[in-house]
């Protein structure tokens, strides 16, 4: 059974089930100098445990061999919440393509999900912490540093990661005012442009302090990465969460090895003093995920109503309204120009909706009345079980169909495939497999 601890009510760990977490690893030890000489001795062993003298350990670093995101975020996650109050933790990963979402996002919106479920590789994910959506794949390390929130600053770790750059040659990194690790032209003195090369984002809590970020180092798929991050349906969304901030991009150029090691040194070289003895880089290997309490976070992560469910309240509008007075694209070809639709959406359920224009089969024609029919039958509301969740919907014209079941009219034939096609591009099938 996996060992769970918790931090007491005295700053301590406490041991809630019995038996040790077992994680294969290899350990790279360093001198209690800490910081310079890396990687000067290298064994391997077979399994260490996440016991309470190593969460206790003043400095702890580790790296993922593991490529699942999942998975990393859930390491990331125990780590967070079970290494000791007064520790620093650097935790290092790289992830398969993937769509990382913050915590407070709206996939519809931050994402291509059509383009998503095209390319069939890559995941989509909502990570715990704030901030903007990302793209991860093998040409990205990211990195998480977890302190106590008295050291903590927002500057003060993406410094340490422009610090590794510059041993590296990319002597024009810098961390600019919204907190982003950016270089000018290609980081070497060639070029003025300013390019986006490592966001952040955040996790705070009463007794811990989380900073992680991905840098961009040889991605492989750099060209491709903008269609997966616009959204179709973002011209007629209005969403009251985090909207990710658009910026150019491109790679450093480094050797993803050679930057992970220079991210261990000027974070050894920043906490030598507390670190008193030797430094072991613990590398995960992928059967960490039998512990419960990473199990535990893998499959919230993996969760519908995490990945979905969780969105902050939004409108959904093919035409400008009072709080959204922005003008719409025109509609596909084959909508009829009358159509229109409103919906306002909480946590991936529809809670309001309005349906206008609408064509019908049936007798006593009177289509403002089943407009108005077919509005309140999707809108039922998130106290009732049945309400309709946006995530669910595989195909429009089912749902369409549905709402008029056992009724003597039902939308038109015409009506029903061009509408329905419509928003199966804007909100297709949930992307999740």
């Amino acid at each position: 059974m996996a060992a769970l601890f918790l931090r007491n009510t005295t700053g301590g760990i406490r041991c809630l089930t019995n038996g040790p977490a077992c994680i294969s690893t290899t350990t790279t030890t360093f001198p209690s100098s800490c910081g310079f000489g890396l990687l000067t001795k290298l064994r391997r062993s077979y399994s260490t445990t996440i016991s309470q003298d190593l969460l206790n350990k003043k400095v702890q670093v580790y790296q993922s061999t593991s490529k699942d995101p999942y998975l990393n975020l859930s390491i990331e996650h125990h780590l967070l919440q079970h290494s000791h109050p007064d520790s620093y933790v650097l935790f290092l990963y790289i992830n398969d393509p993937c769509v990382v979402i913050g915590r407070n996002q709206n996939p519809w919106l931050e994402v291509n999900l059509p383009a998503l479920q095209e390319a069939e590789d890559i995941k989509l994910v909502r990570r715990r912490s704030g901030g903007g959506t990302v793209f991860h794949d093998h040409g990205n390390v990211n990195w998480s540093v977890i302190c106590p929130p008295a050291v903590f600053d927002r500057d003060r770790h993406a410094e340490m990661v422009v610090r590794a750059l510059k041993d590296l040659g990319v002597t024009t990194a810098k961390v600019n005012e919204r907190h982003d690790i950016v270089i000018a032209g290609d980081g070497r003195g060639n070029g003025k442009d300013i390019f986006k090369v490592s966001g952040s984002a955040y996790k705070l809590t009463r007794l811990r302090s989380l900073h992680h970020g991905t840098c961009l180092l040889n991605s492989p798929r750099l060209k491709n990465i903008g269609k997966f991050l616009r959204s179709p349906g973002e011209p007629y969304i209005k969403a009251r969460g985090v909207e990710s901030v658009r910026s150019p991009i491109r790679n450093v150029d480094v050797d993803t090895e050679e930057f992970t090691k220079g991210v261990v040194d000027e974070f050894l070289a920043m906490y030598a003093e507390q670190c008193g003895e030797d430094v072991k880089v613990e590398r995960v290997e992928e059967d960490v995920k039998n512990m419960g309490n990473i199990r535990k976070g893998m499959d919230e992560l993996t969760s519908i109503p995490w990945i979905y469910g969780q969105t902050p309240q939004f409108t959904f509008s093919s035409r400008p309204t009072e709080d959204d007075p922005r003008e719409r694209p025109p509609l596909d070809l084959d909508v009829q120009s009358d159509f229109h639709i409103h919906f306002t959406l909480r946590h991936g359920e529809i809670q309001t909706a309005s349906l206008s224009g609408l064509k019908f089969k049936g007798p006593a024609m009177d289509g403002a009345l089943y407009d108005g029919m077919v509005s309140q039958t999707l809108a039922k509301g998130s106290e009732d079980d049945s309400a309709v969740k946006l995530y669910e919907i595989k195909d429009w014209a089912t749902v369409l169909k549905s709402v008029t079941a056992g009724q003597a009219f039902k939308v038109s034939d015409s009506s029903l495939n061009s509408i329905s096609d419509w928003l199966n591009k804007v909100f297709p099938g949930n992307h999740f497999r």
